[in-house]
């Protein structure tokens, strides 16, 4: 897969697909006009990819447009971090927004527009608390009940609102509700909060404002601003489309776009809300936004996934309004997928062990370096040295003393291949005073490299690097980071914490090449599974690598 977004990902034919050629087929639009809107008080993770993916997507594939919308009318919650991290993760992901806009960039005519539903008797100032607005409201099977502030005149709700403003009143003391009808069998049309009093400094507005709209009452209306033709979002805002309808049609504002619902992405073991990431966050549960077990987008960058597998996982997935849980080995598929083809190989020992060939340097064995290919199928990938000497790092675990016959590595008695060199016969063993095993010594068959001799048939092949030329570094193994499928459904989400999610190898032994990996450099250490450098350690001048995905799917079931 190439990280280039290329005719090839065209989004696969979809619902909305079908709409948007209908639209065009009936002269309803003569362009497509997408928008990204997310909240600036967090990072994107997989489920804005979707998003992402879908609208951008629509509008390469139309030739229309597509802006990166900031909805941030949430003050206190949003930051100027996030902001960047954003507009960099929809960089990353290959995608180019036509312009990027805030909902703050509205602020004065989505006041002037409120304004005008107070005109219209279509708006009022109200002074219950939110717990009385609440109770009020009604329930799915009970309607609402009038607040006694409904039926003030124009002349001082339009005061009242001129007041809220100039900072008159106390949070939670008053606001603005649209006066729609407190019997709707949907309870978003019972007279909706449309207007709040927040006493926070703006990111970019700063201090001008100290009401803020509320986003049902900013969404429809950005959008018409923007021409924005088709407006995506997910079911759970499907009767909020009564609403959204309802806004554009009682405001004096000719665009009239359209809202479309599709199913969010679900994904198997992972969280998606902002409110619990934040919590994994500050409980340093997790280090950082970007840690590797999280699927936010930086998260699956610093974990070793590139653009292209996140794309390809989107395409796969599709778009539906059938809600579904994907499971994670779909994601897993795309980048196993995705690495298999560009990844160079390189052999790294994670459990080091030292192996002496004690017969080096005699007749028949006397190699110091061999050129392996980068990988077996692409010749423009190069090649590499890998050198050889009597003392050797193997795997811990491609050692025993003892075997029954389906163990494929190396014993006492018995032979191996190491790759791309000798056939070596075990002879004896040190071991520590725990009773660990340190040292292996063996004898190479001599002239075995790349050939078969009479007599020889060793069980398997085994990875190494020569303990004498060889890169010692750190590489992080990942697990998933919660035992259950769902933690997102716990009572406590925090209790499905897995505390064995991350494996840290102090002293792993690399092919001595590999010290000079650049960031973002993915290989498949043979043997072991396909890692990536990683971006945080090469900030405090180290290379380490961590574990992007193993090498096949894992049979192991989480409970």
């Amino acid at each position: 897969m190439s990280n280039t977004v290329g005719v090839e990902e065209k989004i696969p034919r979809n619902f909305i697909t079908d709409i948007i050629d209908d639209d065009l087929k009936s002269g309803r639009t003569d362009h497509v006009a997408t928008r990204f809107p997310p909240e600036p008080n967090g990072y994107l993770h997989i489920g804005h990819a979707k998003s992402i993916c879908l609208n951008f997507g629509l509008a390469r594939d139309y030739k229309g447009t597509c802006n990166l919308r900031f909805d941030d009318t949430n003050p206190e919650k949003e930051d100027m971090e996030y902001i960047n991290s954003i507009k960099n993760d929809v960089q990353w992901l290959g995608f180019k927004w036509t312009e990027i806009r805030h909902s703050s960039d509205y602020f004065d005519r989505l006041y002037g527009y409120a304004v005008e539903l107070i005109k219209k008797g279509l708006a009022y100032v109200d002074e219950l608390t939110p717990d009385q607005i609440r109770e009020y409201r009604g329930t799915l099977t009970a309607p609402g009940k009038d607040s006694p502030y409904r039926n003030r005149s124009v002349e001082e709700n339009l005061n009242l609102f001129e007041r809220m403003k100039n900072g008159e009143f106390k949070e939670g003391e008053i606001c603005l509700r649209a006066k729609i009808d407190m019997a709707s069998a949907f309870i978003c049309m019972r007279d909706p909060v449309i207007y709040r009093v927040r006493y926070a400094s703006h990111a970019i507005t700063k201090d001008k404002w100290c009401i803020y709209p509320m986003y049902d009452f900013t969404h429809c209306i950005s959008d018409a601003i923007e021409g924005i033709t088709h407006s995506i979002c997910t079911l759970e805002f499907q009767d909020n489309r009564r609403l959204y309808d309802w806004v554009l049609e009682n405001i004096s504002i000719e665009a009239r776009p359209h809202q479309y619902e599709m199913s969010r992405l679900n994904l198997e073991g992972s969280i998606t809300s902002k409110r619990k990431l934040n919590l994994l966050v500050k409980e340093g549960i997790v280090d950082g936004w970007d840690d590797p077990r999280l699927t936010t987008i930086s998260g699956l960058r610093r974990r070793g996934y590139t653009p292209a597998s996140i794309r390809e996982f989107c395409r796969r997935i599709g778009v539906t309004k059938q809600d579904n849980v994907v499971e994670m080995s779909a994601l897993e598929s795309c980048i196993r997928d995705d690495l298999n083809t560009n990844a160079p190989r390189a052999m790294a020992v994670l459990n080091p062990i030292k192996l002496i060939i004690e017969n080096y340097g005699q007749e028949g064995v006397t190699d110091t370096s061999y050129t392996v290919s980068n990988h077996p199928e692409r010749e423009d990938l190069g090649s590499r040295t890998i050198t050889l000497s009597k003392e050797i790092y193997i795997d811990a675990a491609d050692f025993r003393e003892e075997a029954n016959k389906q163990y494929k590595r190396l014993k006492l008695g018995s032979e191996v291949r190491l790759r791309n060199s000798y056939i070596v016969k075990a002879l004896s063993c040190q071991k520590d005073s725990d009773g660990n095993v340190t040292v292996v010594h063996c004898e190479a068959v001599p002239n075995s490299v790349g050939a078969n001799i009479e007599g020889h048939k060793p069980k398997g092949v085994i990875h190494w690097v020569d303990a004498n030329n060889c890169f010692r570094t750190t590489v992080n193994l990942y697990e998933n980071l919660f035992n259950t499928p769902n933690p997102g459904a716990a009572e406590d989400f925090l209790s499905t914490v897995n505390p064995n999610s991350k494996t840290v190898i102090e002293n792993a032994a690399l092919e001595k090449s590999l010290e000079n990996a650049k960031v973002g450099d993915h290989f498949q250490f043979e043997r072991e599974g396909y890692f990536c450098t990683d971006s945080k350690a090469f900030e405090e001048g180290r290379v380490e690598f961590n574990l992007t995905v193993a090498l096949r799917e894992s049979k192991k079931v989480i409970v």
